[in-house]
């Protein structure tokens, strides 16, 4: 059973003066967390997980995730074609999902992303990201450059610029190659 708290500004019609506030408690049993969409389980486990995970060191320096354009997302869908596996988990980078905190990160569950790509373990989504980081990095000319970064949990985390940048890609992509089908998005 989870107990989601969310505290509320104090109310303007007196209870500042009082010093009240409005707190709002949820409680989730399992069933309910298992029927959620997956969107909310998603949200549910990044609350949890910044609440419980693990903390950086103090002065410990983190990788940085640098956004990609649509063209930088170009050149490296070019770097990277070599590896087909790799190329599925770049396109499996475009697909839907929550982005949260400050500043705002698209997170992934790396087995989501394995699955998506059709890859046997975890092992080989790890060495494809790698590849990607790698290209990435070069393309950048900065080692420290990322693409990607992934966490304890099992989370793989984008910019949601990168994110829009893949999917606008993969969406010309599809139009190049059927001429006088527009791409979902230019059809809605």
């Amino acid at each position: 059973m989870i107990l989601v708290k969310a505290a509320a500004s104090k109310v303007a019609n007196g209870d500042m003066e009082n010093g009240g506030s409005t707190m709002t408690g949820i409680v989730l049993d399992a069933q309910q967390i298992q029927n959620a969409p997956a969107p909310v389980r998603l949200w549910l486990e990044q609350q949890i997980s910044a609440a419980l995970g693990p903390r950086p060191a103090p002065g410990a320096s983190s990788p940085r995730l640098v956004a990609c354009t649509e063209a930088q997302a170009a050149n490296l869908l070019n770097r990277i074609r070599q590896a087909p596996s790799a190329v599925e988990v770049f396109f499996g980078l475009a697909h839907p999902e929550i982005s949260f905190g400050e500043p705002p990160v698209v997170t992934f569950r790396l087995l989501d992303l394995q699955r998506r790509a059709g890859l046997g373990n975890v092992t080989k989504l790890l060495e494809c990201l790698g590849l990607i980081n790698q290209a990435f990095a070069e393309m950048c000319d900065d080692p420290a450059a990322r693409f990607c970064d992934f966490d304890a949990a099992g989370h793989c985390s984008i910019l949601p610029t990168t994110q829009s940048s893949i999917a606008a890609l993969w969406k010309a992509i599809i139009a190049a190659e059927r001429p006088g089908v527009l791409p979902i998005a230019a059809a809605e």
